[in-house]
C-alpha cells in the first residue's frame, strides 16, 4: 500500500506542471503548443491571402489577409507566453541550479540556432540563385534609405544593451540588468515598427509586393522570416524582463534563460546585418 501511495505521489509530482494547463486533470496534456502551432498556421495563411490580394491578378481584397495575419501573430504570441510561463516560470523555485543542466540547455540553443541557419540558408540560396541572372530582374524601389540605417542602428544598439544586461546580472547588479533588458525589448519593438512602416511604403505607396517578381519574393520572404524571428525574440526578452522585474527570479547562479535568450538575440541581429548587405546593398547594385 505504501509503495502504491508513493508511486501515485511520484506520478502526480511528475505530471504537475502539465496539469496546470487546460484541460485540467489530464497528465502530460498542454494546450499551449497547440495554440502556438495554430498561431503559426494562421500567420502563414494570412501571408498567403495577402500574396493573392495584390497585383493585377488579385482575386480577393487585401483586408481579409491582413486580419488573418494579425490574428495569427496575436495567437502565436499568446501561445508562446503561456507555454513559456508554465515551462519556465510556474515551478521556477522548485528547480535547482544544476550546472550540467544549464550547459545542456545552452548546447540545445546552439543546436537550435544551427537549424535556424539552415532555414535562412535556404532562403539566401534562392536569392543568390536569382541574383546571378541579369540584374535587376524587374523594376525595384529605392531599397537603401534612412529607415534601413535607423533599423540597423536599433538592432545593433539592442545587441549591445542585452550584452551589458547579461554582464550586469553576472556582477549582481539586478537593477541595471532590468533597465538594460527593458531597453532591449523597447529597441526590438521600435525595429518591428520600422519594418512595418517599410512594408507599408513598399506595398501601399510604391506597389512593390511579394508578387512583383523574383527579387520581391526573395526580399519579402527573407525579411518577413527575419521579422518573425525578431518578434519571437521580443516575446522571449519581454518574459525575461517580467521575470526579473516582478518575480525577482534571476541571480548570478540562476541565469540560463538569460544566456540562451541573449544568444538568440545576437543571432537575429547578425542575420539582419547579412540581410542588409546582401538584399539592400548588393540588391541595389545594377549589373551591366
Amino acid at each position: 500500500m505504501a509503495k502504491g501511495s508513493t508511486a501515485t505521489e511520484q506520478s502526480k509530482e511528475h505530471h504537475e506542471p502539465a496539469t496546470q494547463d487546460w484541460p485540467a486533470g489530464i497528465g502530460e496534456t498542454s494546450v499551449w503548443p497547440l495554440l502556438t502551432g495554430a498561431g503559426v498556421a494562421t500567420l502563414y495563411l494570412g501571408a498567403m491571402l495577402l500574396a493573392i490580394s495584390h497585383g493585377s491578378d488579385a482575386i480577393i481584397p487585401s483586408w481579409p489577409g491582413a486580419v488573418v495575419f494579425l490574428g495569427g501573430v496575436a495567437l502565436f504570441a499568446f501561445g508562446v507566453f503561456g507555454w513559456l510561463y508554465h515551462g519556465f516560470i510556474y515551478h521556477y523555485w522548485q528547480r535547482g541550479t544544476d550546472r550540467h543542466e544549464s550547459m545542456t540547455l545552452r548546447v540545445a540553443m546552439l543546436l537550435f540556432l544551427g537549424t535556424e541557419i539552415a532555414t535562412f540558408g535556404a532562403g539566401f540560396a534562392y536569392y543568390f540563385y536569382v541574383r546571378v541572372r541579369p540584374w535587376p530582374p524587374e523594376s525595384l524601389p529605392h531599397l537603401l534609405s534612412s529607415l534601413v540605417l535607423v533599423n540597423t542602428l536599433l538592432l545593433v544598439a539592442s545587441s549591445v544593451t542585452i550584452h551589458f544586461a547579461h554582464h550586469a546580472l553576472r556582477e549582481g547588479d539586478h537593477q541595471r540588468f532590468e533597465y538594460l533588458t527593458g531597453a532591449t525589448v523597447f529597441l526590438g519593438i521600435l525595429f518591428l515598427g520600422g519594418q512595418v512602416y517599410e512594408y507599408y511604403e513598399f506595398v501601399v505607396v510604391e506597389g512593390f509586393t511579394v508578387s512583383s517578381g523574383l527579387f520581391a519574393s526573395a526580399f519579402f520572404g527573407l525579411t518577413g522570416l527575419h521579422g518573425l524571428h525578431v518578434s519571437l525574440g521580443v516575446v522571449v526578452l519581454a518574459i525575461v524582463f517580467v521575470r526579473a522585474r516582478w518575480l525577482d527570479q534571476y541571480s548570478a547562479e540562476r541565469m540560463t534563460s538569460v544566456s540562451t535568450a541573449s544568444m538568440y538575440w545576437h543571432f537575429v541581429d547578425a542575420i539582419w546585418l547579412f540581410l542588409v548587405v546582401s538584399l539592400y546593398v548588393v540588391g541595389s547594385i545594377a549589373v551591366p
